[in-house]
């Protein structure tokens, strides 16, 4: 069995850049991911536009070229799975890492087969796992964690649940395509960070009635035909509903986290790393990327966390050189 100087866990634009940084560094690596090359982009909305310009979304120096001031998601697909093609990153696809255990080395079991490695990288991002409301009627059919296009809901009654960006994009996506939307959203306004080119589109979209939203509201059940909330002044509503489309956010694996040995700390679940290395708190094994924020997962996106690839693999070669001095 082949031992790798580095398996990364996860094949998305930050675990992409911890591959090419370990291969400069010429340490032998194999990434494992559990979909296609940078499956959680893949899985956005068909028509998603970064906030970051395609600058920010650089890694290893390779440039994005795009006529478009924001990129896409099309655009993104095809910049990091071309590298992946043109750098012919060693990459498993389709190959779910189950486990994670630590004994003379690293042994790495997946959906596939067993490796064994001399480090780990955890890049896993978030958006595998929806943030559940823990509402009764949740798991109807109707009720939808992931949005990828508006079509679908054409001439239907929906309910947003949140006011981030996916929420309002998917709000004003079908909302154009003549549904009739309805935002319930929790807090006061509509989010802060939502980009700042949509923001006053949907504000405005409110103001004018076209579509309804009731601030300060939290969602007690869905049933096949309603969806029944409460509003600011405290008052049981029950609105006729076909869809709920919940963009309540996404979470790591923390179970996953916990069972390879990281700890965490705190209400938000935040895993124990050096901040100047990105080590665990398990020797050799490192985090990199928006898995390191726990359940803030707003701290870390692309464009702040390709500096991890550098933190790790400096890291890696300096305890090289440590253990190679003390032979």
């Amino acid at each position: 069995m082949k031992l790798f100087d580095l398996i990364i866990i996860g094949g998305g634009p930050i675990g992409l850049n911890c591959a090419l940084e370990a291969e400069k560094a010429g340490l032998s690596y194999l990434i494992i991911e559990k979909g296609t090359i940078v499956n959680s982009l893949y899985n956005y909305p068909l028509y998603m536009t970064f906030f970051s310009t395609a600058d920010k979304l650089e890694i290893a120096d390779i440039p994005f070229i795009t006529t478009s001031p924001k990129p896409g998601r099309r655009d993104a697909l095809e910049y990091y799975q071309g590298i992946s093609r043109q750098r012919n990153i060693n990459i498993n696809l389709y190959e779910e890492v189950l486990k994670i255990t630590k004994e003379e080395q690293f042994v790495v079991e997946t959906s596939k087969s067993v490796y064994l490695a001399k480090k780990v990288v955890i890049a896993t991002g978030f958006y595998d796992i929806p943030n559940k409301m823990n509402v009764k009627g949740e798991e109807l059919s109707k009720v939808k964690h992931y949005y990828s296009e508006p079509y679908p809901y054409a001439n239907q009654k929906i309910a947003v649940i949140g006011s981030s960006n996916s929420a309002v994009d998917a709000a004003l996506e079908t909302y154009r395509k003549g549904a009739e939307v309805t935002m319930i959203i929790r807090h006061s306004e509509i989010s802060k960070s939502v980009k700042y080119w949509v923001k006053p589109d949907i504000e405005n979209r409110i103001k004018e009635g076209n579509i309804a939203a009731y601030f300060n509201a939290e969602v007690l059940e869905i049933t096949p035909t309603t969806i029944i909330f409460k509003d600011e002044n405290q008052t049981v509503q029950e609105i006729e509903n076909d869809f709920v489309l919940a963009m309540t956010g996404y979470l790591p694996n923390f179970e996953f986290l916990r069972n390879s040995g990281i700890e965490l700390q705190g209400d938000c679940l935040n895993p124990f790393y050096s901040e100047e290395t990105m080590e665990t708190n398990v020797p050799g094994l490192y985090l990199a990327g928006v898995v390191c924020g726990g359940k803030d997962t707003h701290l870390w996106f692309i464009e702040n966390s390709r500096i991890h690839a550098n933190l790790i693999v400096k890291d890696i070669l300096s305890k090289i050189e440590v253990s190679r001095n003390q032979i």
